[in-house]
């Protein structure tokens, strides 16, 4: 075996990390291909600008010319500057069933972040922060990832302990169908709810670029607060949160970016996106074409919305309104 420290400053390089993981999957029908172009502007160290605060290093694995494993080590120094745990990270790991393979990588990926950066613990996988697709998979292996969700094969857990890592945090994903949760006695609730906080609920406005700045800051202020108390939650930068939300108007659907108001403030918000990945496990490739045309003509079919992530200024939790978020939201869906 090879192990390769790639320049995560070479486009070639970056790509050929990339391109990797299709060696893992090729045979798994629950996988869902990420588009390449995707991948390579979130590894971008020149243009995403998570990396003016954070550094990255990619390592491969090799045999005979084949990849046998990938990681990513990563220093987040706001993460550092928020929690002053000089933790490190790892992340976008992928190895085949071999404690040799995965240990060299993870050694690799510690000592660049202790050696080079002074870090203290490593953690992940993050890819490359908690506030992109975070966490290992360890129940559901039965189905295809939901869009902006983890996905790898069930013996990754057992290889990460044997090199010694314990699982930190439990992060949960719950699916709640329809049927579940339409009912008269819920309904009425969300209209007490309504009448007793006065809250509106409009949805952001992508057509005017005016407006559409300004609700990317009233979402950027109050994700920063409404989550700031969450376990390892670092703030992101005005440029960060630009650049997401850049990304996020090519596929998000306006009807289900919400904003929550009482008086006139904005109190809440909640962000639901189209499980795209429900087109994109037909794109095989991951090449953007036909990755587009399969998003395209397949999106009038897809059954299910992800909840990305909602929040609700402090002084006003408890009183509701993060259901009636939530009940907008499914009923938007389904228009």
């Amino acid at each position: 075996m090879q192990l390769l420290r790639l320049d995560e400053c070479s486009r070639r390089d970056r790509l050929r990390f990339v391109k990797a993981q299709w060696q893992f999957y090729r045979h798994d029908r629950n996988w869902v291909p990420p588009l390449i172009f995707d991948r390579m502007k979130l590894l971008d160290v020149q243009r995403n600008p998570f990396y003016e605060h954070s550094k990255l290093a990619l390592f491969l694995a090799e045999e005979r010319g084949q990849p046998v494993g990938r990681i990513a080590a990563i220093v987040n120094d706001n993460h550092n500057r928020t929690h002053n745990d000089r933790v490190g990270f790892f992340g976008f790991y992928e190895s085949v069933d071999s404690s040799e393979v995965s240990a060299a990588l993870l050694d690799a990926a510690a000592e660049w972040l202790s050696v080079a950066h002074g870090m203290m613990h490593i953690r992940g996988p993050v890819n490359p922060s908690m506030n992109d697709e975070c966490g290992l998979l360890v129940e559901g292996f039965d189905r295809p990832p939901v869009v902006l969700m983890p996905y790898n094969p069930p013996y990754y857990g057992t290889l990460l302990e044997q090199w010694g890592l314990q699982k930190v945090m439990d992060l949960y994903a719950y699916l709640l169908d329809e049927q579940n949760y339409r009912s008269e006695k819920l309904e009425r609730m969300i209209g007490v709810v309504r009448q007793r906080t006065k809250v509106q609920i409009r949805a952001m406005n992508f057509r005017d670029r005016q407006q559409f700045r300004r609700d990317v800051a009233t979402i950027k202020e109050l994700y920063n607060s409404a989550w700031e108390k969450n376990w390892g939650f670092v703030k992101m930068t005005d440029a960060e949160f630009d650049y997401l939300a850049a990304d996020l108007k090519q596929i998000a659907d306006p009807n289900l970016v919400l904003i929550a108001e009482v008086g006139g403030r904005a109190v809440g918000f909640g962000l639901a996106l189209p499980d795209i990945n429900e087109c994109l496990i037909h794109n095989r490739s991951g090449r953007l074409l036909p990755g587009l045309w399969h998003l395209l003509t397949k999106q009038r079919r897809i059954t299910l919305v992800r909840i990305i992530v909602l929040g609700i200024l402090e002084e006003y939790r408890r009183t509701g309104i993060d259901a009636v978020l939530y009940w907008e939201i499914g009923e938007r869906a389904k228009a």
